[in-house]
């Protein structure tokens, strides 16, 4: 069971990014899956997250209306598209699931709730 993040990269404020969760080993559509991000010296926090078992949404408030969150599963992965990338964007964003299966008509943004994490991706947005 493995997770990888893809597609951070240095980009520059309003631009865009698409950023990648590819799961291996078990098969993604059927788990919740949650990105967070981590600046230095902050804490992990949650940015947008998918639950199970009707796709539905959540987003933190400082990316409504600016990411989306979606499912790829022909590539068995989810995608998180972020617009209008803001210089308080820049982080190391990580995806997770919940393997226990729980998250399957609502979903969390909190650290604790996910059990499986990916390794990293850096998003840079300089003003």
């Amino acid at each position: 069971v493995q997770l990888q993040a893809s597609g951070g990269r240095s980009v520059q404020t309003g631009d865009y990014l698409r950023l990648s969760c590819a799961a291996s080993g078990f098969t993604l559509d059927n788990y919740a899956i949650g990105w967070f991000r981590q600046a230095p010296g902050k804490e992990r926090e949650g940015v947008s997250c998918i639950s199970s078992g009707d796709d539905t949404t959540n987003y933190a408030d400082s990316v409504k209306g600016r990411f989306t969150i979606g499912r790829d599963n022909a590539k068995n992965a989810v995608y998180l598209e972020m617009n209008d990338l803001r210089p308080e964007d820049t982080a190391v964003y990580y995806c997770a699931t919940d393997l226990e299966g729980r998250q399957r008509w609502h979903c969390s943004k909190f650290v604790s709730n996910y059990n499986s994490w990916g390794q990293g991706t850096q998003v840079t947005v300089s003003s």
